[in-house]
């Protein structure tokens, strides 16, 4: 495969590059770019193919979910169910942001990207780059780090390049995505939120606005499933 390189403004990024990259995610092609923690794989997530393809370019073991980004809450409507009470709460203090709920998928969401689970893994990335191109592309996008399985997340387009040039489509470069740190991830599905991945926000920050504790994860095996 070869792999497309389009530089833009990590805080303007230029409407031609992103409209071919949102192009090729639309054709059922994959896109890395950066976010406010790593460098992501964008792909649309109705669609069974393009997702098959971000879990090849990776090496990922397949039945593990996929973080979906959106860029606006309306997307939502696309994915879940229905808003589970303390979620509208978090995405106010938290969305955009490092943190991903796990709440209840609509059926139209492909098993491949949940790993089967009753859940969806979503997210609202605060980057510019990866904003406008979930907008420009139309669809909910995966967002799992843009890195070959078991290595460390890339922060720089470079260190995406050197793991996965030739195994995706095109590498859009906005510069350094920011922490390094990935998301949180909090499961909202259960009767008390749990944590299933502890990031960039911890628990207390979590907690504070729920009013009430957030749990630990139950097991390993559930940490093993993290998105």
């Amino acid at each position: 495969m070869q792999t497309r390189y389009l530089r833009v403004d990590p805080e303007r990024p230029e409407a031609a590059a992103l409209e071919e990259a949102a192009g090729v995610i639309r054709n059922g092609g994959v896109v890395a770019h950066p976010t406010e923690t790593v460098y992501g794989l964008a792909a649309d997530v109705f669609n069974p193919a393009a997702v098959r393809r971000v879990f090849a370019a990776k090496g990922r073991p397949p039945g593990k979910a996929l973080i979906v980004a959106v860029a606006t809450r309306e997307d939502l409507a696309r994915l879940v169910r229905e808003l589970v009470p303390g979620a509208e709460a978090l995405m106010d203090a938290f969305w955009p942001g490092p943190l991903t709920l796990v709440l209840p998928r609509r059926t139209e969401v492909p098993d491949l990207v949940t790993g089967g689970g009753n859940g969806v893994a979503v997210r609202m990335p605060a980057h510019p780059v990866a904003l406008a191109l979930i907008r420009a592309a139309g669809v909910p996008v995966t967002t799992t780090s843009a890195n070959l399985s078991g290595r460390q997340p890339p922060v720089t387009a470079m260190e995406v390049r050197s793991q996965l040039w030739g195994r995706i489509d095109v590498l859009l470069d906005g510069g350094p995505a920011g922490s390094g740190t990935p998301s949180t991830v909090l499961d909202m599905t259960s009767p008390v939120p749990t944590l299933v991945r502890v990031g960039a926000l911890g628990p207390d920050e979590l907690a504070a606005v729920l009013g009430r504790p957030v749990a630990a994860p139950e097991s390993a095996a559930e940490t093993a499933r993290t998105p």
